[in-house]
């Protein structure tokens, strides 16, 4: 059938008349939604379009599924808006609809930057790496139907990949492909400026959902790209209307795709060997999770090759995208959950050192064992004083510190790592805005001799940030878990030598610098409202700041929108989205800092609370003390942040619902609290011989996701806490009881 043939006319109104009552249905059921009449609108409207253009024809059964079951809040969120071109790409759920991760909006990603070289970049001739993680898409969060066709079950990060090379292809740009197998995020920083390629493309979600992808971009440096020139990418792609392909093998017949070529993977495992700066420091047993990721390749890689003894997680050593055996299906170093399995096995196999990295293989994980045996998770700003105090320090004993040492830091990674730099003469450039594109801006502006301080590449020591990232050396643009690790595991070694551990070092540095408390506290809210939510949060704070935080003052806010303040005018609307971050200074020198994430739909709010230096003979009962009223506080300070941000949203929490994972939604938190714990105590006052018991809390937690119970059994036991505590009788002591049998047996 002909487009624009009479035929072709009579199957378009035909199909028009079809949809018109699901259309005038969904239109209704939009109405009911606390959302934008813009957003309601422009959700229909791409709606439309779709059930309608023939271009998405195999998409419609999923659509019109949806349409009949009234889910209203789901054909929302896909359609009010086109899934943002955010921080270095698009990243998502992926799904049917404009604001879903699919081969539309990755192709039209790719077209938009496929411009944007022909347009800013030298030269006739451009070369892009493209390279892809492990995911697989299988809907496991339930959003489709399984008895109607979907054409996105089981696309793979691969697939997208060789959708990317067909568009470049089409623009007559070369790609470069991975014959087979994985590569990481940083490994595609490496082999951008190693090969001379003018741009670069991973296919990963990082440490996103199993049901997440996205596509990250990368410039000739081999970072991402920051603003403005962010924001003038973004607009191509927004510009972006219809979408050009060229065939793969007829693309390959073309010679506009090579194989990466062979030698590239040695050269980054021998980059990363280098980076070692005590080579006979070997001896450090190490347990290594990929999380089913690409670290295989990369950090055990590394380490093997550096000579250290490395045993594999073998659940969870294979790549598979769907993470069957990480807890919560959270493949992130930022969650200790995610290490149970390697702490477990480095427990059997007497290990010095627990790693693990996210399936990007750029953040790094680590569990140093104690005395007694048991595991410390260090969290991301531990690791990267521990970096980057073993580096100052190493250099400086073997005689090779340079004359200008440079560390570099986001703003919210802790401040302790400012005297560490300054014990050693160096310098610390730590106001950075988030992102680790900021990092490699920073080292891309003194390669070029435009940062006017008088540093070079050689005075680099280290990048790091809270979300635990580390990068060793400038031959990288993006944060190296396998950097990271040979550096950890030689100082575990050298420790081993002395009867210590990681974290007796730790404490070292606490005692002669300080104990700085840390805590992260996310909130994620969903959705076409949780986004207004979101924004709704941080222009209240604007307006009305707290006068104090859990009893202590807050004697200033610091708006990094204010273009007067250390950032500078605003340059583009990336960059005012970059800095819409907010910084209160608390009495006593604590701080929060608070910011929307720019991958994930959530909030975030830093804490760190800062406790004088005890001295390096101060006793270890005196620093335990000390830790614990710091996290005390640090603790507090983030639980009053939290009710009060939620309070201007009209949610009022009980405290013991914030213990609730931040892996969880607003929305299943309030559930927690409001529906699902009276529930169980009313359920609990009933039959004292409930066998059904476990099963109904099973049953009534499924929808947090996967191992909901360890997702709320910190929650579960500080609300058992409270009511044993407030004694008042409101709950029977069976009944708690009763609960916490059947809450953790097991």
């Amino acid at each position: 059938m002909t487009a624009g043939s009479p035929d072709s006319r009579a199957a378009d109104a035909a199909r028009a008349e079809r949809i018109a009552p699901g259309l005038a249905a969904c239109a209704r059921g939009f109405e009911a939604l606390e959302v934008g009449a813009e957003d309601r609108a422009t959700a229909h409207a791409n709606l439309r379009r779709w059930l309608e253009e023939p271009s998405f024809e195999v998409y419609w059964p999923q659509l019109e599924w949806l349409v009949e079951q009234e889910n209203w809040d789901a054909l929302l969120d896909a359609f009010f808006r086109v899934l943002p071109f955010g921080t270095g790409g698009r990243r998502g759920p992926v799904g049917v609809g404009t604001n879903r991760f699919n081969a539309f909006s990755l192709a039209s990603s790719v077209q938009g930057h496929a411009e944007f070289l022909r347009r800013h970049e030298a030269g006739d001739e451009h070369a892009v790496v493209v390279v892809y993680d492990v995911r697989a898409y299988h809907d496991l969060r339930g959003v489709y139907s399984k008895e109607h066709p979907n054409p996105l079950i089981g696309i793979t990060s691969r697939d997208f990949a060789l959708i990317a090379a067909e568009v470049y292809a089409a623009k007559g740009i070369r790609v470069y492909l991975p014959d087979e197998g994985y590569l990481s995020t940083p490994e595609l920083s490496f082999a951008i400026r190693r090969m001379g390629a003018s741009a670069g493309l991973n296919i990963s979600a990082s440490h996103n959902h199993p049901d997440d992808n996205g596509g990250k971009f990368y410039n000739r440096h081999g970072a991402q790209h920051v603003p403005p020139h962010d924001e003038v990418l973004a607009k191509l792609v927004d510009a972006v209307e219809t979408i050009e392909r060229m065939p793969i093998e007829e693309a390959r017949e073309a010679g506009l795709i090579e194989s990466i070529p062979s030698d590239q993977h040695a050269a980054y495992v021998s980059l990363n060997v280098a980076q070692s700066l005590a080579p006979d420091a070997r001896d450090a047993h190490v347990v290594f999770t990929p999380l089913h990721g690409t670290g295989v390749n990369t950090v055990a890689a590394v380490l093997r090759e550096a000579g250290f003894r490395v045993e594999l997680v073998p659940e969870e050593a294979e790549p598979d995208g769907r993470f069957p055996a990480v807890p919560f299906r959270a493949p992130n170093p930022e969650v200790r959950e995610s290490m149970e399995r390697a702490m477990k096995l480095a427990g059997e196999q007497g290990a010095d050192l627990v790693m693990s990295c996210d399936p990007d293989a750029d953040r790094i994980g680590v569990c140093a064992r104690l005395r007694d045996g048991t595991w410390r998770f260090l969290n991301g700003n531990e690791i990267a004083c521990l970096v980057t105090h073993y580096k100052l320090e190493q250099l400086a004993a073997d005689g090779r510190l340079p004359a200008k040492p440079l560390v570099v830091k986001t703003e919210v990674t802790s401040e302790l790592l400012e005297p560490i730099t300054k014990a050693f003469g160096g310098t610390l450039v730590g106001d950075l805005l988030v992102g680790f594109k900021y990092h490699g801006n920073i080292l891309e502006r003194i390669e070029d001799e435009s940062y006017g301080q008088g540093f070079t590449l050689d005075d680099f020591i280290v990048a790091v940030e809270e979300s635990h990232g580390v990068l060793v050396t400038p031959e990288i643009r993006d944060k190296d878990a396998a950097g990271a690790a040979i550096l950890l595991a030689e100082l575990a070694a050298l420790l081993k030598r002395e009867g210590k551990t990681l974290a007796d070092r730790l404490d070292e540095i606490f005692l002669a610098y300080g104990y700085y408390a840390v805590r992260l506290t996310s909130t994620v809210m969903t959705g076409a409202m949780g986004l207004a939510n979101i924004r709704r949060i941080q222009a209240a704070l604007r307006e009305r700041p707290p006068s104090e935080l859990a009893g202590r003052r807050v004697e200033k806010m610091i708006d990094h929108l204010d273009e007067s303040g250390i950032h500078g005018p605003i340059v583009s609307g990336t960059d005012a989205a970059s800095r819409d971050v907010l910084v209160l200074r608390l009495e006593g020198g604590d701080r929060v800092i608070l910011r929307p994430s720019g991958t994930e739909p959530k909030n975030k709010a830093y804490v760190e609370v800062r406790m004088p230096a005890l001295g390096v003979d101060a006793s270890a009962e005196a620093l335990a003390a000390q830790k614990e009223e710091g996290d005390r506080r640090a603790l507090e300070i983030g639980d009053a942040l939290t009710q009060h941000m939620l309070r201007e949203i009209g949610v009022d929490l009980p405290r013991f619902a914030l213990r609730v994972s931040g892996l969880v939604s607003l929305d299943d938190r309030v559930d927690f609290a409001e529906r699902f714990v009276p529930a169980l105590v009313k359920r609990a006052q009933g039959d004292d011989s409930d066998p059904e018991l476990g099963a109904w809390i099973d049953e009534n937690l499924a929808a947090y996701g996967k191992d909901a119970r360890g997702l709320t059994g910190e929650a579960m036991q500080a609300f058992l806490d409270g009511a044993r505590e407030a004694g008042d009788g409101k709950v029977p002591a069976g009944a708690l009881d009763k609960i916490e049998r059947a809450f953790f047996a097991g």
